[in-house]
């Protein structure tokens, strides 16, 4: 399977742009692109997970939503009629560009590294945030405190004011 690599030479007149997806559609949508001739890149991590009688490497998407895709001007609309594209990422009111270079740093780094983690370099003190699994699964809150991988967030609910710890893995800002 070649979901994770780009499927035609990179043209001089084609640009990388970067798509939202469905949730968790990121390999159907690289499917979906291939059957279209559509080149993309869509970065698999290799991943070790643990289940109770064995451990396995599995390849998961690298950025949970989205999909690289590379095309010509004149076909950028069409890309959004594939099944399980949401939208463009927008940057200044315009489909947001990626350099050549980003997608080769970025195939290079996962070639040497596994267990890659993608951290929002956003989630500063006072910023707001959603909680994006567990217990407290779509909750706002404000960042208090960040400390390494952990930011310590605080969250109104009943009149109460609670504070927790959190993986900035699972925060995502507003």
């Amino acid at each position: 399977m070649r979901s994770s690599e780009a499927l035609s030479m990179t043209e001089s007149n084609s640009t990388w742009y970067v798509v939202y997806t469905r949730p968790r559609w990121e390999k159907k949508v690289a499917s979906n692109l291939e059957s279209k001739g559509i080149e993309y890149y869509c970065p698999l991590n290799r991943v070790q997970k643990q289940w109770s009688d064995r451990k396995k490497v599995v390849l998961e998407p690298l950025f949970k939503g989205y999909v690289f895709v590379n095309i010509h001007e004149a076909a950028k609309w069409d890309v959004k009629l594939v099944d399980g594209i949401v939208n463009y990422v927008y940057w200044l009111g315009k489909p947001a560009v990626v350099r050549e270079e980003d997608i080769v740093t970025i195939r290079k780094f996962l070639q040497e590294f596994e267990n890659v983690e993608v951290t929002d370099k956003n989630l500063d003190v006072n910023k707001t945030v959603i909680v994006k699994q567990g217990v407290l699964m779509n909750y706002k809150g404000i960042i208090v405190e960040v400390s390494g991988n952990k930011a310590k967030v605080k969250i109104d609910s009943m009149g109460l004011e609670l504070s927790a710890i959190f993986d900035k893995s699972n925060l995502e800002a507003v």
